[in-house]
């Protein structure tokens, strides 16, 4: 059983990193075809770019990846507390 275990994580990594890539060339795709916005793409960097600025500063990706999940929750309170004010006002 310790044999297949190793190998099943690697299954997942390559299947997961496959995933990735085919989402990432679409996603190009659909920037080229005018069916998604240049704005909305850069939204989506968000993440990537601050694990990319946290790893680096942290020295530590792990911490990084924790770190980059609870400033990705603040700003999605945030943003629901500011569209929500808006909301009120509007």
């Amino acid at each position: 059983m310790n044999t297949i275990v190793p190998y099943a994580v690697w299954a997942a990594i390559i299947i997961m990193g496959l995933g990735l890539v085919g989402m990432l060339l679409f996603g190009i795709r659909s920037i080229l075809h005018g069916k998604i916005n240049l704005l909305t793409a850069a939204i989506i960097l968000i993440p990537i770019v601050l694990l990319a600025v946290l790893g680096v500063v942290f020295g530590d990706w792990a911490v990084a990846g924790i770190w980059t999940i609870v400033l990705m929750f603040a700003l999605a309170v945030i943003g629901l507390l500011l569209s929500g004010i808006r909301g009120l006002f509007a």
